[in-house]
């Protein structure tokens, strides 16, 4: 995916192609597809898919960033999008976190690596990088594959913090490492 509503792909003869849309919207919504259809011509899903909605400025973050996101969740379902299971994208508070900090799922801490600040990804993650087979009681059904859309709003770079950076999330409120911690689950380390 490229600026200015264009997308760019080789097929299996190794002929590129370029594709341009009517709206940044349309390029978005192909782009998710196609991380879905790659998910669903995968024998078996064994890592995180991440397909690039918008790259975004400035830096990849890498292990040890803090960033702000926001996000929405949804349960792989008959080969697509089904339930949203959460999403703070219309609410006050995006989620906090520490890449590299093991407080939320292991597909969000690979899935984010390289992510710029202003960036969106789609992450298709397998139950093993998630839940597992216990699943989140009343959200979450036993050995469930989630796709993630996150976009991150803002990176505060470990280079640059000298000691508390704020924006750690605590995990007192949470049993098991969640990409969706309860919202008065904040602290400063």
């Amino acid at each position: 995916v490229r600026p200015n509503n264009y997308s760019t792909f080789y097929e299996d003869h190794r002929q590129n192609w370029s594709i341009m849309f009517e709206s940044e919207k349309a390029a978005v919504d192909f782009s998710k597809q196609v991380c879905i259809a790659k998910c669903n011509s995968s024998p078996a899903l064994d890592s995180v898919l991440c397909q690039d909605l918008l790259l975004g400025e400035g830096q990849g973050v890498e292990g040890g960033d803090s960033l702000e996101v926001a996000y929405t969740g949804w349960l792989f379902q008959n080969n697509g999008l089904g339930q949203v299971f959460d999403s703070n994208v219309n609410k006050d508070k995006l989620l906090r976190l520490k890449l590299g900090s093991g407080k939320v799922i292991k597909g969000w801490e690979e899935g984010m690596l390289g992510m710029k600040k202003g960036g969106r990804r789609l992450l298709i993650i397998p139950p093993a990088w998630s839940y597992g087979a216990q699943g989140v009681a009343g959200r979450i059904p036993p050995d469930s594959t989630l796709v993630f859309e996150v976009e991150v709003r803002r990176v505060k770079l470990a280079k640059e913090c000298s000691g508390s950076d704020g924006l750690s999330v605590s995990s007192r409120d949470s049993p098991a490492p969640s990409p969706v911690p309860s919202s008065d689950g904040f602290s400063s380390d």
